[in-house]
């Protein structure tokens, strides 16, 4: 069984020190999977090397997760505000970024270097797909810093998913646990049923969200001042450039990592709502989300990996708190196991309805009335 560093859900108050400040830096080591690859490639001469990120992030990360377990441990309130306002968390998010483009570049002329046969260049897209799908989670905390949207437009451009700053902000924290959201997953919903909805939900509701808010300044959807515009622009200039410096050969390459890149963001999204569902109150409206509306994780690795995405529940109840200083709850639904190794489950429906489908009865005492319900399924014990 793994181990569990800290049973205590909150740290006390007196002279605390954040024990994760120097481990923050391990985010990088998925941006920088690429030049692990590219160095071992002059010793090894095998394609399979620039599998290197799918290897990692799907297998090496699972174990060690395994075997250092959970951290439960919490920053005390008087800490939040020093945590919050401190540089060094904000100039590490932006180093990401740095590191994301220049993995970018590598791979780009990696794949028109004409070395590689189909298994590296296969390995070569999901690599470099993994790091543009970790600039989503870059962007997505850079999105909610003050200041921060135009960076993570940019964190946002090599996956070609610039509308997700607008939804997921302005839409997806405003239905969130609700059967109106498009980035919500249902129980019974599987995760390829999930995919076209929430792709093409999310989009419309982006541009519906975009359209309105230029309306009401009088302006067009089409307006220069559209962020969905501003963030695609930025893609395109992007793939144009690139495709300008390597070649129009480099463009496949370019759209397939930055679909699998954008396909990551929906599978973590898929498994972050799943089943969940905010009651309605006696005037019909949904009740304010709160911690047990998303699914938490303390795995102490994937964490440190992705900023804390994993403590969704205090993120979506307090969406503007930081992510050095995201919280546990004990009353929040709990994972099974870190995004890393729920992501490949997701893909397999059996076993994810298997893992996860009793867990959300569980949490609503087995009323499925309660829960967020794919129309048409009744689970096998019902």
């Amino acid at each position: 069984m793994s181990a569990v560093l800290a049973e205590k859900p909150e740290a006390p108050a007196g002279a605390w020190r954040d024990q994760r400040r120097w481990l923050w830096w391990s985010a990088l080591i998925v941006p920088l999977l690429p030049f692990v690859a590219f160095a071992l490639s002059r010793w090894v001469h095998s394609d399979w090397i620039w599998w290197i990120g799918p290897v990692v992030l799907y297998g090496v990360i699972p174990v060690l997760d395994h075997l250092i377990g959970t951290d439960r441990a919490n920053p005390p309130e008087s800490a939040v505000a020093a945590l919050a306002h401190d540089p060094y968390y904000h100039r590490l998010i932006r180093l990401f970024l740095v590191v994301q483009y220049a993995a970018l570049l590598l791979g780009a002329w990696v794949a028109v270097s004409g070395g590689l046969g189909w298994i590296g260049l296969i390995g070569l897209v999901l690599t470099i797909g993994i790091v543009s799908g970790g600039g989503i989670n870059a962007a997505h905390e850079l999105g909610h810093q003050r200041g921060g949207a135009l960076l993570a437009k940019i964190a946002l451009a090599p996956s070609a998913y610039g509308h997700f700053l607008v939804e997921h902000n302005r839409g997806h924290h405003v239905r969130v646990a609700t059967p109106e959201d498009p980035a919500s997953a249902r129980l019974g919903e599987s995760y390829w049923r999930f995919l076209p909805r929430t792709l093409v939900g999310s989009l419309k509701s982006a541009w519906a969200l975009e359209k309105a808010r230029l309306a009401k300044s009088g302006k067009s959807a089409w307006h220069p001042t559209n962020e969905l515009l501003q963030a695609w622009g930025l893609s395109v200039a992007l793939f144009l450039g690139l495709s300008l410096v390597f070649g129009w050969a480099v463009l496949p390459f370019l759209l397939l990592q930055a679909a699998y890149g954008a396909s990551l963001l929906e599978t973590v999204n898929y498994i972050e709502h799943y089943g969940l569902l905010r009651q309605r109150d006696g005037n019909g409206r949904y009740e304010r989300c709160r911690p047990e509306h998303s699914w938490n994780s303390n795995h102490l690795v994937t964490n440190l990996m992705l900023y804390q995405l994993q403590r969704h529940s205090d993120h979506h109840a307090h969406p503007t708190r930081p992510y050095q200083a995201l919280r546990h709850f004990d009353h929040s639904p709990q994972l099974p196991a870190g995004y890393a190794a729920l992501v490949p489950i997701a893909y397999l429906t059996p076993l994810w309805y298997r893992l996860m489908n009793q867990r959300v009865l569980a949490h609503y005492d087995h009323d499925l009335s309660r829960c967020n319900v794919q129309p048409g399924y009744r689970p096998a014990s019902s």
